[in-house]
């Protein structure tokens, strides 16, 4: 099995509960505790499900609700290139376990999974010190069985997509794909060859966007990603912003299915 600095994340433990307040929470509370992981807990439901920018995560009972803990330093230092590390390999487990759906697939910067333009998918990593260490905990949501209708992006499930996975073989298909992505981070090509796959699956490349920072709205198009994985977007008025974080919207014309 491919190892990351000795460290095989598709066999590490994994603790199950039947509901939490979050799962990226429990993993920090047990990293203050002494915990290192390499360890998956997961939820059937969480009380205080959290995205971005504290925004709350519907987590009910049929959805899959987990968070890998590791402390590994040097990850810790890849920063936001994690997200897209692990909107990959979310990507990659959907795929796998509900083949029928792959070419329906896409990623919308900075974390998301699409499926047929609506979001099945989220990811919240959190990164905090821990006694000679950094605790990292990579949070991941999926819409198995259901999906919240009051969001501001269209949201959907595997189920009314017509996929059948069972958040468990989800799961284990997650593990996989995540050993497998985070090897690739350290095989020599870094960032480069994941930030080159990211985008292979984020079409809305060169389309009209809206990126809502904070307070404000900013229009222009998508170009690329930079080499740290930041949006470069180009302005109305021509010139380059790199976004660091934003929730990103289509515009004028561009559908969701797009980004």
């Amino acid at each position: 099995m491919t190892q990351l600095h000795g460290i095989g994340v598709a066999s590490a433990r994994v603790v199950e509960y039947e509901q939490l307040d979050s799962t990226n929470s429990e993993a920090l509370r047990l990293a203050r505790a002494g915990e290192r992981g390499p360890l998956w807990i997961v939820a059937r439901a969480q009380s205080a499900g959290r995205g971005r920018q504290g925004r709350r995560w519907d987590s009910p009972r049929g959805n899959l609700h987990a968070t890998l803990l590791l402390a590994q330093p040097r990850l810790a230092a890849h920063g936001g290139g994690l997200s897209l590390l692990t909107a990959l390999a979310a990507h990659d487990a959907i795929g796998a376990t509900a083949p029928a759906l792959r070419t329906a697939l896409a990623l919308k910067w900075p974390n998301d999974v699409l499926c047929r333009g609506a979001k099945i998918c989220g990811i919240l990593i959190e990164a905090e010190r821990v006694p000679n260490d950094v605790a990292l905990a990579f949070g991941i949501g999926v819409n198995c069985g259901s999906f919240p209708s009051d969001t501001d992006f269209p949201a959907t499930s595997l189920k009314a997509a017509g996929a059948d996975v069972a958040p468990a073989t989800l799961r284990a298909a997650l593990a996989r794909s995540m050993q497998e992505r985070l090897a690739q981070l350290g095989d020599g090509e870094g960032f480069a060859r994941l930030r080159a796959e990211w985008l292979d699956r984020a079409p809305g490349l060169g389309g009209r966007v809206s990126v809502r920072l904070g307070g404000r709205d900013i229009e222009g198009r998508f170009e690329t990603l930079d080499p740290i994985g930041r949006l470069v977007l180009r302005r109305l008025d021509g010139g380059l912003e790199l976004i660091v974080s934003g929730d990103v919207f289509p515009m004028h014309g561009v559908s969701a299915d797009r980004l």
